[in-house]
């Protein structure tokens, strides 16, 4: 499957995961960590596994508003009939 690409920098990398894939991943650790019964070692690592994810959520996120904010900034213009000279 392709990537979208979102107008930003991935500062992660080529192989940095896409919003939706990121969340889910998010959304599993989280519920792993708060199942509980992992070892103390494996907790951290879901731990530090999750930081990554939430960082990657963020940057799309920030990309995202930032392609709206231009958006609104700089909107087209309006095309009719009277435009046409």
């Amino acid at each position: 499957m392709a990537k979208k690409d979102s107008g930003t920098a991935t500062t992660a990398g080529a192989d940095a995961p896409g919003y939706e894939q990121a969340r889910d991943e998010l959304i599993d650790v989280v519920r792993r960590l708060e199942t509980g019964g992992t070892t103390l070692e494996e907790s951290l690592a879901l731990w530090e596994r999750g930081e990554e994810l939430a960082k990657v959520c963020r940057r799309w996120l920030d990309g995202a508003r930032a392609r709206l904010d231009a958006s609104l900034a700089d909107p087209a213009p309006a095309s009719g009939p009277d435009d046409r000279g």
